[in-house]
């Protein structure tokens, strides 16, 4: 995501990733590459032990990677509506339509 765009909405925390935790791979040494789409805000999704307990235990595989994207709050909702930014996973802003 664009520093610009993260300047523009009110908790941009929420959207660039790099928690403790937080895993990533190397795209070349796995066969499947996901995202664990949460459909509501990042605060109710990483409070949610089903999401942790999934995404341990797809990333606990070596062959799997699973990303995590939650839906965005209203202000970054109108950016992507208007085309500017698209929503994107946490660990390595892959922009979710590649996915």
């Amino acid at each position: 995501m664009k520093d610009s765009t993260l300047k523009r909405i009110q908790k941009p925390s929420r959207y660039i990733g790099g928690e403790i935790g937080s895993v990533v791979k190397d795209l070349k040494n796995v066969q499947v590459h996901m995202a664990f789409a949460f459909p509501d805000l990042y605060e109710v999704g990483m409070s949610h032990l089903g999401l942790h307990l999934l995404y341990s235990l797809l990333n606990s595989h070596e062959a799997f990677f699973c990303e995590r994207v939650f839906a965005p709050d209203k202000d970054l909702e109108a950016i992507i509506r208007e085309g500017e930014e698209e929503l994107e996973t946490l660990e390595t802003s892959t922009p979710l339509r590649q996915l």
